[in-house]
Order: structure tokens, then C-alpha cells, then sequence
């Protein structure tokens, strides 16, 4: 069965976001000041081959925790679906 996980990894809230602050600036700088706090992170699909959800949703975890994510910087969240 094939499943699709779509993943979000962003910044630890207690950590600088230089990207972040940098668009906020940039924002301002167009007249758009009211938008602030502004957070860069990554945004990933994947498909996952597996017999049952759960199977899936353990590949993505691994996947989050191994490759896809730095958990010093960085926290994950998914969606899982199947395809």
C-alpha cells in the first residue's frame, strides 16, 4: 500500500530564525509591517511504501529523526494519507 506523508520542519521557537527575521525586515521594508514574527522552515512530501499505517508512520518518524530533521534545531510534524 502506498501512503503519502507530508512533512513540516521549522526552527525550535526558543532558537533565532535569521531567515525568518530577514523576510520580517523585508516585509516592513514593502509597507507591510503588520506581519511579523515570521518563521522559514522546510516543507517535504513523500511517498512511503508499507503493509499498514503504522508501518508508514514509523519509516516517516525515522526518516524525520535520521535525515530530514536536525532535533538540536529543529521540531517535525506530518500528515499521513493513503495513496
Amino acid at each position: 500500500m502506498k501512503f503519502v506523508a507530508e512533512i513540516d520542519v521549522m526552527p525550535l521557537k526558543a532558537l533565532l530564525d535569521p531567515q525568518g527575521r530577514a523576510v520580517t525586515g523585508v516585509l516592513k521594508n514593502i509597507g507591510l509591517g503588520e506581519l511579523a514574527n515570521v518563521r522559514v522552515g522546510k516543507h517535504i512530501t513523500v511517498e512511503v511504501d508499507a503493509t499498514s499505517e503504522d508501518i508508514a508512520k514509523a519509516k516517516i518518524e525515522e526518516a524525520c529523526k535520521k535525515l530530514l530533521a536536525n532535533p538540536i534545531m529543529e521540531s517535525f510534524h506530518y500528515t499521513l494519507k493513503a495513496n
